[in-house]
């Protein structure tokens, strides 16, 4: 049986000790299990965990974003970028190879050149979950069709949907989208 789980986190580099992200003190963050909309590595404890169950989770890079991988870095020219303000370490969003959005983040730029790196910010890094199981509950037959939790109709515009550009776009802020 599918569940949709809701949880409450705090996410800090384990290495570290810095917070990276949290949703303390907002929504819950839903997801429908098995689906991959979550990281492998924090779903596997998630799914067998019941409401109000609390566990600190540990995701090494593998069963997160993934190793660095130093070839993902590019050097493009500054006129594909027209007119965004950069800044370095400001995130991009385009779309990739096979339609999907991608985000890039820009390591440094010169009057003529864009260091772009297109590994997850997060990737190569040991994560460590501070999470609340704020609910649990059997998915309904529409969330498990369109993979949507609360169906079609709840999804409005969000900040993960593909624009359809080539072109990078400015974001504002994070999301919480992988």
């Amino acid at each position: 049986m599918s569940k949709v789980i809701g949880i409450e986190y705090t996410l800090k580099d384990a290495n570290t000790g810095e917070q990276l992200d949290t949703n303390v003190g907002q929504a819950p963050l839903e997801f429908i299990a098995g689906k991959g909309q979550i990281i492998p590595g924090l779903e596997a404890k998630l799914v067998e965990m019941e409401a109000s169950e609390t566990a600190d989770v540990m995701v090494e890079p593998k069963d997160g974003y993934g190793e660095y991988n130093d070839e993902a870095v590019q050097l493009l020219p500054k006129e594909q970028f027209a007119g965004i303000e950069l800044t370095e370490g400001m995130s991009l969003y385009g779309t990739g190879e096979n339609g999907e959005t991608v985000q890039v983040v820009v390591k440094s730029f010169t009057e003529d050149e864009v260091t772009i790196d297109y590994n997850h910010p997060m990737a190569g890094k040991t994560l460590m979950f501070s999470v609340v199981i704020t609910s649990a509950r059997a998915a309904t037959e529409e969330e498990l069709q369109t993979g949507v939790v609360g169906g079609m109709a709840a999804m409005g515009g969000g900040c993960c949907g593909g624009g359809g550009s080539s072109e990078p776009t400015q974001s504002q802020g994070g999301c919480g989208c992988n």
